[in-house]
């Protein structure tokens, strides 16, 4: 059952654009899936899909379909998001606060996880803000440091 509804999850992404964890559960339940937002969502993570943005607003896709998904660790995606997506760095104690535009966050905190940027101890998004979180002062500056490098080489290169 389960292999069948990820089966399914894949095909319908691939074939229309879903923004929404409710969008999938109304279109496998359309296909006589009983499922849940919960079930779609541990599905989500099992498959690995990632929330992408596009003109109509931000879609999932599968890994395989976002270009640099299986590369090695580089910066240079998180520089071209970087590019398109303003990004304002904030702090609550050992979390920085990263706010870009709307539906932005989870494609701006996969850009991090799959970055050189490691001293972090994790990554969680919303909708238009992303928290970094670190175990300690030291870790922190230095990964807002490099971030801000980061940053910084886009103004510094051209176009």
């Amino acid at each position: 059952m389960k292999q069948s509804r990820q089966r399914a999850i894949r095909q319908l992404i691939a074939t229309r654009p879903v923004g929404s964890q409710r969008e999938l559960v109304e279109a496998l339940t359309s296909q006589g899936f009983e499922v849940t937002q919960a079930t779609v969502s541990r599905d989500i993570t099992e498959l690995g899909l990632l929330k992408v943005p596009r003109a109509d607003g931000p879609t999932y896709a599968a890994p395989e379909d976002v270009a640099g998904a299986h590369q090695a660790p580089s910066d240079d995606r998180l520089r071209r998001i970087l590019a398109d997506v303003p990004v304002r760095v904030g702090r609550s104690g050992l979390i920085l606060v990263l706010t870009g535009t709307p539906g932005t966050a989870s494609v701006v905190a996969q850009a991090i996880d799959e970055s050189t940027l490691r001293e972090q101890e994790g990554t969680l998004a919303g909708d238009n803000t992303l928290l970094v979180l670190f175990a300690d002062e030291v870790r922190l500056e230095r990964w807002r440091d490099r971030f801000q490098a980061v940053q910084a080489s886009l103004v510094l290169s051209p176009p």
